[in-house]
């Protein structure tokens, strides 16, 4: 079931069809016909923008509650026919979706107005066009690569795709930056940041009222044509950034500090979105104490004029413009320069505070439940937790319960190392059954987002840098571990395999080993028939998930590795899968 809490204007497109157009108060949101999104229960994200708001569910499908300005006509939604939609970011003149396959699909004013086109196809380099990240600026759609190469399309007309000439429309993906992490806009913004690898930040677009954070020397400077370098950063790791009309908020985290979490903010405070009364010209904190010691942030959002802030204590702190009850506040004329607390409904699934998010935009606010998303092999690595058959190591909670997982993935998941089991171990002991299932899916899936303040504990003994991918390629590198339980025989040579990999990569060997017959071999013939040098391709693929450097690929080993795929049926929707064959 889904838990969407709404306030704010309730009009165009008007939300809740029994409720006045302005709604001061958090109250429950509920789609019109439940029935209709019977197999849709579970949200993945709402996403709000000038052309509607979007409703993600969580099967991939997407909903769309158009803009009308017709005030008699019923509420308009439309399904939008992508498959595999894994993120929707809506500008205030373009609509940007991503897919599971790393394409992306767009329409807008200054892009293609009438229907959605495929824009990441239109990047030079082919070997770029397999998409990470998207974000929409009012004019202008940003793209991350899965190589780490920031691009833009749209209008640069006030410098806001960082090229350094002039020009007021880009109808192709235009490089902005390479060896990007990290690209923040917002959706009525003409201003972006970009943030590369080693944490150094980059701003471009308009400057007005000092929202790039470039300092005093700088507030004059209305429009930045070219990416320069934000100085005077505070100290932390940069979580997010988010833009309203004339400022910039900024969420830092720094293990040293207490709270670790600390919001920063640059801009006019005229318009109320900045959480002080004075205007800023650099990101400086946002103090109030309502930010206690001991109760962190765990999300925000921003809007054109107002901000919410969600607590782990599931505190809701406001900030702005609340002239259409956006900020939940009953006194909607007036605005609020520094930060309150709103009244908020008790949340069905209060327990599980760590999976609710904010949306704040224009004059309207969300809060929703939404479990923490995986990918493919993150997901299949959490439904083989739960098979004991597949466990071979145990742990006992704080009431005794017996919680069985993998050795082998928590001895890679561990730093590599033995004593790190033992931490673990006492970690547990400490905990209930819950937590303790939390914890072991953070490790399997290395996902913080479960529950970041369990994240915090583990932190020091896993290695929190590597993805479940290079896990498992270490597993294969590593030519003294005697834990490959399974053998594929082949005319010249045999290969071992654990396992539990097997089962992850291919759904032909998922459906030998899950299946109920009593066949325990541990080995199998190959019938593909693929070459000795394809076949290597393949084992390394399925470690990997990426061709081993210095392979030479050719037209021959394509056509065989296509057959192999076929076979050994691997899942075909993987973004590298797919760009590979392409």
């Amino acid at each position: 079931m889904n838990e969407i809490i709404f306030f704010g204007r309730n009009l165009y497109p008007k939300l809740i069809k029994n409720e006045p157009d302005i709604i001061t108060k958090p109250i429950q949101f509920k789609f019109e016909n439940e029935n209709e999104n019977e197999n849709e229960k579970q949200i993945k994200q709402i996403f709000s923008g000038y052309s509607g708001t979007f409703f993600l569910f969580k099967n991939g499908k997407l909903i769309q509650y158009l803009k009308c300005l017709d005030l008699n006509k019923n509420i308009q939604t439309i399904k939008i026919q992508i498959e595999n939609i894994q993120k929707v970011s809506p500008g205030s003149n373009n609509v940007a979706i991503l897919t599971i396959e790393g394409n992306v699909f767009a329409k807008g004013e200054d892009i293609n107005p009438n229907e959605f086109i495929n824009i990441s196809s239109l990047i030079e380099d082919k070997n770029d066009r397999i998409i990470e990240d998207i974000v929409s600026g009012k004019n202008s759609i940003y793209l991350l690569t899965s190589n780490q190469n920031a691009y833009g399309i749209g209008s640069n007309q006030y410098g806001q795709l960082g090229l350094d000439y002039e020009t007021f429309k880009e109808t192709k993906p235009i490089l902005i930056m390479k060896n990007v992490s990290k690209i923040f806009s917002g959706s009525s913004s003409i201003h972006i940041f970009l943030l590369n690898s080693n944490q150094e930040l980059f701003g471009c677009g308009i400057n007005y009222n000092s929202k790039l954070g470039l300092g005093e020397s700088r507030k004059k400077e209305i429009k930045i044509n070219k990416l320069t370098k934000i100085q005077n950063i505070p100290k932390g790791k940069i979580i997010d950034i988010q833009s309203g009309y004339s400022f910039s908020i900024m969420l830092i985290e720094n293990e040293n500090e207490n709270p670790k979490r600390k919001l920063y903010s640059c801009g006019d405070y005229q318009c109320n979105g900045l959480g002080k009364d004075e205007d800023t010209y650099e990101f400086t904190e946002i103090k109030s104490p309502l930010f206690e010691n001991d109760d962190g942030i765990l999300d925000f959002s921003v809007g054109n004029f107002h901000t919410l802030i969600l607590t782990y204590k599931s505190k809701l702190i406001g900030f702005g413009i609340n002239d259409f009850g956006q900020l939940g506040n009953k006194d909607r004329n007036q605005s609020q320069p520094i930060p309150i607390q709103i009244e908020l409904p008790e949340l069905r699934f209060n327990k599980d505070i760590f999976n609710y998010h904010i949306l704040c935009r224009n004059e309207k606010s969300f809060i929703y439940y939404s479990p923490p998303s995986f990918s493919n092999l993150e997901e299949d690595l959490i439904k083989l937790f739960e098979r004991k058959e597949f466990c071979d190591i145990s742990f006992k909670t704080k009431n005794g319960e017996i919680i069985k997982a993998h050795k082998l993935i928590l001895k890679y998941r561990l730093n590599q190392n033995e004593n790190q089991i033992e931490k673990l171990q006492e970690i547990i002991s400490k905990k209930p059954i819950k937590e303790s299932n939390q914890i072991f899916e953070m490790i399997y899936s290395n996902n913080s987002k479960i529950n970041s303040k369990l994240y915090s504990e583990i932190k020091e003994i896993i290695n929190s840098n590597e993805k479940i991918e290079e896990t498992i390629k270490r597993i294969y590198l590593n030519e003294n571990e005697n834990e490959n339980d399974f053998i594929i025989e082949r005319k010249e040579k045999e290969y071992k395999f654990p396992k539990l990999i097997l089962i992850m990569r291919s759904e032909l060997y998922r459906g030998m080993f899950l299946s109920v017959t009593n066949d325990k071999s541990n080995k199998v013939k190959d019938y593909s028939e693929l070459s000795n040098k394809s076949f290597q391709i393949f084992e390394y693929w399925i470690y990997s998930n990426q061709i081993k450097d210095g392979i030479q690929i050719t037209k021959e080993i394509i056509n065989e590795f296509k057959k192999g795929i076929d076979y050994f049926q691997l899942n075909q929707t993987n973004p590298n899968l797919f760009g590979f064959i392409n």
